[in-house]
């Protein structure tokens, strides 16, 4: 039997599916008895893995009580959960790909980010974020707090169980993003970071950027992902093509950034 893998569109359904198990009231132990179903059958779809046809997805749901809105959005999840890759479309300055991209980080044991337009938004002070937001013509005013709570909710992911890497643009250290005193605090954060351990900021000079912003998670069970964010669409890479790809990128940053020490000073010296 081949071996099954997670992808990310199977962890996004399985994700989905565990919300429904839950509001039965029941243990996944529970309803695969109930099912008729070996644990690990279940257990194996809800971590993204498959091994069940449609129409026992279906007999589940309707043993849950999922309502047809629902069943139609897993049953579609669940029919392309196979494929790698996902590229998500929306016209909402809140897209759904918040949710998957944090699902992901709060999994990584490592999350490596490459940052050309601003600082990265895991490092985004609240203010800094705002401003952002406030000047974005494709964010409604009244979509503004949303979008920065959205933000600050993100940073509750930095903790010391995982490591980052951030790679930043040179010239972002220098561009005003709303007044000074704002991008002071931003650079003086960013320089409150640097002293946990688990966190390194690199600095690429001006004129060395190498491609568009990405973000590369590395799992403990998972193949790698990588995230990338457009203005309506958002794409999650999770081929080893590309996937190699991408570390391919992060090795030739690493080798023409500026070092740990060498990039605080600098930050350093644009605070003074």
């Amino acid at each position: 039997m081949p071996k099954r893998v997670s992808t990310v569109l199977g962890r996004e359904f399985g994700e989905a599916l565990r919300v429904m198990i839950a509001r039965t009231g029941l243990k996944e132990a529970e309803l695969a008895r109930k099912l008729g179903w070996e644990h690990a059958k279940l257990s194996d779809l809800v971590n993204g893995k498959g091994g069940s046809s449609l129409e026992e997805l279906a007999f589940l749901l309707g043993v849950c009580g999922v309502k047809p809105d629902d069943f139609q959005y897993l049953k579609r999840l669940f029919l392309e959960s196979r494929e790698r890759g996902w590229l998500q479309l929306y016209n909402s300055a809140l897209p759904p790909h918040v949710r998957t991209l944090i699902q992901h980080e709060r999994m990584a044991k490592e999350i490596v980010h490459w940052s050309s337009l601003y600082l990265p938004g895991l490092l985004q002070i609240e203010q800094y974020a705002r401003a952002i937001a406030e000047d974005s013509p494709f964010i409604e005013a009244e979509e503004v707090p949303n979008w920065v709570a959205a933000r600050m909710e993100r940073r509750t992911i930095v903790a010391g169980h995982r490591k980052f890497v951030f790679y930043v643009y040179e010239p972002v250290l220098h561009a005003q993003v709303g007044n000074a005193d704002v991008m002071r605090e931003q650079l003086h954060e960013l320089l409150r970071m640097l002293i946990r351990p688990y966190i390194t900021v690199r600095v690429l000079p001006a004129g060395r950027a190498i491609s568009g912003d990405f973000t590369l998670l590395k799992f403990e069970k998972y193949e790698p992902v990588v995230f990338e964010g457009s203005l309506n669409s958002a794409l999650f890479l999770d081929d080893k093509a590309s996937t190699g790809l991408y570390q391919t990128a992060v090795k030739t940053m690493d080798r023409v950034a500026l070092g740990r020490e060498e990039s605080r000073e600098l930050i350093t010296s644009i605070v003074s």
